[in-house]
């Protein structure tokens, strides 16, 4: 795989703020606050994509069959899974978490008498996707309805609570779906406990960590979770659409096929107990996967990273944590609102935060007051942001990122308070 390009670039120190900000692409004019829905990546990262993508078009056989497929795939899934500490035999790449977690409840067959555990914070096409299932498959999905914030204590209380409802209701809880951190609202779960109370009740744990990788230290062969996905594009500076699947060999048995099954499709009777997993997760279907080779570039400059005293993965997210809290303290002043966390500060320890907005949600224009405030931000002010309703009470939320400052925030109260002076959104 290719690494960063020239010698000087690989030592040269980068420091959050106004020094990282020159390693992106954005127009002057525009403030990324909504670093959270896309992600973007440093240029230095863009240059060795388009240097695979000039490869691939330069020989497309020559680069699909005798390159990417014979080592430079083994060697990006080589580098995520040291990444995540994880065995490289345990580590597939997909072009996203949304497929993922398809791949893994999609291959899943459910009785009857199951039931399939679920927040009410799920991401909303994986609910979908569990809907959907109840169709072919007769099963029971059991949503843990509550109202943030809450304590990491009751969300785990909540959890084993519908836990016995299940046993009760004479059914077995087969699958658990939680996220490292939610979407909307942004809120750091208590996935390291969630999993040990499945691994404890013989439940198959089903971590969405979407916003994990890259935003959150992590331990996969600590975690010992069932599966877990995450995106790359995200948080860890890879170009789009490039995600990691995590599934042990103990579970691999269970993925059968991909989405749409690949060339690598083993039938019943020749499968193994990994069913062919790495390579039929490796052929699946024509598409452009240069993003998978640029996360040794990712990595490589992400080591270059610095704030105050410390480098690399370090300053990276101590950086985003810190200007995540401080950030949305003062927008939250700003507005004379407040920021959604709990009372030990667990909810709001990663690189979002989710301010209240100083309006109430009402009747059936929730969707379209969220779509005037975003719009109205990022057309009229040039600022990215992710309004929403929740809980009859509107928020917005902010990312942090290395190349954001608290200017960058205080741009955006001073939007938003401009937007209700006005009525904009009245």
């Amino acid at each position: 795989m290719e690494s960063l390009t020239g010698k000087a670039a690989a030592v040269h120190s980068i420091e959050c703020g106004e020094e990282a900000a020159k390693h992106f692409a954005f127009d002057k004019e525009y403030i990324n606050l909504n670093h959270g829905s896309y992600g973007t990546h440093p240029i230095e990262v863009r240059t060795v994509h388009r240097k695979y993508q000039d490869r691939a078009e330069a020989r497309p056989d020559t680069f699909v069959r005798y390159e990417f497929r014979t080592h430079l795939l083994d060697e990006a899934r080589q580098a995520i899974a040291d990444y995540v500490h994880a065995p490289v035999e345990t580590c597939v790449l997909v072009p996203n978490a949304s497929t993922g977690i398809d791949t893994v409840l999609r291959n899943m067959v459910f009785e009857p008498f199951d039931a399939v555990i679920c927040f009410s914070t799920i991401y909303p096409a994986f609910m979908n996707t569990l809907e959907y299932l109840t169709e072919r498959d007769e099963f029971s999905i059991y949503k843990i309805t509550h109202v943030l914030p809450l304590s990491d204590d009751e969300i785990c209380s909540d959890f084993e609570r519908v836990l016995e409802t299940i046993r009760m209701d004479g059914k077995r809880a087969r699958l658990a779906i939680f996220d490292t951190i939610s979407s909307l609202p942004a809120i750091r779960m208590p996935f390291e406990r969630l999993t040990e109370i499945c691994r404890a009740n013989a439940i198959l744990s089903c971590i969405d960590g979407a916003h994990g990788v890259g935003q959150l230290s992590l331990n996969l062969a600590k975690l010992d979770p069932d599966f877990f996905v995450s995106n790359c594009h995200k948080w860890l500076f890879t170009p789009r659409a490039c995600a990691v699947l995590y599934v042990p060999i103990r579970n691999q048995h269970l993925i059968r096929s991909t989405i749409p099954t690949g060339f690598n499709f083993l039938k019943e009777e020749r499968a193994d107990q990994t069913n062919n997993f790495v390579a039929n997760l490796a052929a699946v279907a024509t598409s452009d996967d240069t993003p998978y080779l640029c996360i040794r570039a990712a990595l490589e400059w992400r080591k270059r990273i610095t704030w105050r005293d410390k480098s690399g993965e370090e300053a990276i997210i101590q950086y985003n944590n810190n200007l995540a809290r401080e950030g949305g303290r003062l927008v939250a002043q700003m507005l004379g609102t407040e920021v959604m966390d709990n009372a030990e500060c667990t909810l709001g320890d990663c690189a979002m935060t989710n301010v209240r907005l100083p309006v109430n949600t009402g009747g059936k224009l929730i969707r379209d007051l969220e779509h005037r405030i975003n719009k109205t931000m990022n057309i009229s002010y040039n600022i990215a942001v992710n309004a929403y309703a929740y809980e009859g009470k509107f928020w917005v939320r902010l990312s942090a990122q290395v190349y954001l400052e608290m200017k960058h925030f205080e741009a955006a109260g001073l939007a938003l308070k401009q937007i209700f002076a006005n009525h904009v959104v009245n």
